[in-house]
């Protein structure tokens, strides 16, 4: 057993190819250290350089069978670290270039679906709510969320006090806010 521990890396490789399960052992202690440096270089992650390591180990694991492996194991080892760096890196891209583009969708403010469905929901709802107002109370909040008109141009429109415009106002968001509850301050917010 001691003996692989002393070969040349293409004796260990003959010998994992032939299905030596410790010439594997002594190729994971030959190597995982000096990937591992190589990777974390690359990434300037020891995390990352872990991940990246541990997979290049699990790959040739999985090509035991595989008795294409040629050329110095050395070399071969770091094509696959490079590569599996190289396609974490393009996948970082991709995600970091997908994660800016939602961001910017975010950002300026695109609806969504899901949103349009919820803000129908609550405009509904709080319309819904607003129908059940007394009628003067009703006509008062409308002309002043829906028609922006100021209480002193309601008060002249309806030949009610200001004061009167004020209290009916105050009395039906507090109706409508026992009713829904915080919704009622998003609908003023956005409708």
């Amino acid at each position: 057993m001691s003996t692989l521990s002393n070969v040349s890396d293409d004796e260990l490789l003959s010998a994992f190819k032939a299905g030596n399960a410790q010439a594997y052992q002594y190729i994971y202690e030959r190597y995982w250290q000096v990937l591992f440096r190589f990777s974390r270089k690359m990434l300037q992650d020891e995390v990352l350089a872990k991940d990246v390591v541990q997979e290049v180990f699990t790959t040739l694991w999985a090509k035991k069978n595989d008795h294409h492996i040629s050329g110095p194991l050395a070399a071969y080892l770091y094509t696959l670290t490079r590569n599996r760096i190289l396609d974490m890196v393009k996948r970082s891209k991709v995600e970091n270039k997908y994660l800016e583009s939602l961001n910017n969708f975010i950002e300026l403010n695109h609806t969504t679906p899901d949103r349009l469905y919820i803000q129908k929901e609550l405009y509904d709802q709080v319309e819904k709510e607003i129908q059940h107002l007394p009628e003067k109370m009703r006509m008062v909040f409308e002309m002043s969320r829906k028609h922006h008109k100021s209480n002193q141009e309601i008060a002249d429109e309806l030949g009610i006090t200001n004061k009167t415009v004020k209290n009916q106002l105050s009395s039906a968001l507090k109706l409508l806010r026992n009713k829904l509850g915080d919704s009622i301050n998003i609908y003023l917010i956005f409708f």
